[in-house]
C-alpha cells in the first residue's frame, strides 16, 4: 500500500511539534508531503508573528531542510491553476491548486469548512485535520508510528519530555483522538 499524497496546509506547519510529525511521517514514508513555497512563506510569516525570539534565518532553515527530506515534496506549476477554481475564501485557491498540481489525495488542514467536500470532490480530493489522519494511520500502522513519535519526543532537547508531557503537547495542538489512541502505549513513546 502506498503512502497517501497529503497537500500540508499552512496551518498544519505553523504549530512546532505537528510540523515535526508531519515531516517525520514523510521522512519514514507513511505519507508522501507536499507544499509550496507560498505554504512555506504563510505558516513562516505567522511563526514571525507570534514568536519575536524566533528569525527568520532558523525559520528558513527549518523550510529549506523540509524541502531537503521530505523528497518531491515542493510543489510547482500549480499557479496557472488558480483562477479558475471556486472555494469559499479566494486565498485558499492556492493551496486547492497545489494539491491538484501535485496529484494530492488529501488536503490536511484545520480549516475544514475552507474546503467543502463536493467542490474538493469533483477533484478527486477530500479534506481532514492532522487528528484524522494520525489516527487513521495509528490503526494501520501503530508500532511504526509509534517508533516514530518516540524518535521525535527523543529528539527534543530544549527542554526533553516525558511520554506523557509529549503527548500533552501533542493534545494542545488538536490531536485528542489520536493522543487517546496513543495513551495506552505510553510506555513505548
Amino acid at each position: 500500500m502506498s503512502a497517501p499524497v497529503v497537500l500540508l496546509d499552512a496551518c498544519t506547519l505553523y504549530p512546532a511539534a505537528l510540523r515535526d510529525v508531519l515531516m517525520r511521517l514523510a521522512v519514514h514514508g507513511l505519507i508522501a508531503a507536499r507544499w509550496t513555497n507560498k505554504i512555506h512563506d504563510e505558516w513562516i510569516e505567522a511563526v514571525l508573528r507570534d514568536r519575536p525570539d524566533l528569525t527568520r534565518a532558523r525559520l528558513q532553515r527549518t523550510r529549506d531542510l523540509m524541502d531537503l527530506h521530505a523528497e518531491g515534496s515542493l510543489v510547482t506549476g500549480y499557479e496557472r491553476r488558480i483562477k479558475g477554481l471556486q472555494l469559499p475564501d479566494v486565498n485558499d485557491r492556492h493551496v486547492l491548486a497545489a494539491a491538484i498540481e501535485g496529484e494530492a489525495e488529501v488536503i490536511l488542514t484545520w480549516n475544514l469548512r475552507d474546503f467543502p467536500g463536493p467542490i474538493l470532490a469533483s477533484h478527486g480530493l477530500r479534506a481532514a485535520t492532522p487528528d484524522e489522519l494520525l489516527t487513521g494511520l495509528i490503526k494501520r500502522h501503530r508500532s511504526e508510528l509509534i517508533g516514530i513519535l518516540r524518535e521525535a519526543r527523543l529528539s527534543l532537547k530544549q527542554p526533553p519530555l516525558a511520554a506523557a508531557e509529549y503527548l500533552e503537547t501533542l493534545h494542545a495542538q488538536g490531536l485528542a483522538r489520536a493522543c487517546a489512541l496513543l495513551a495506552p502505549f505510553l510506555h513505548q513513546l
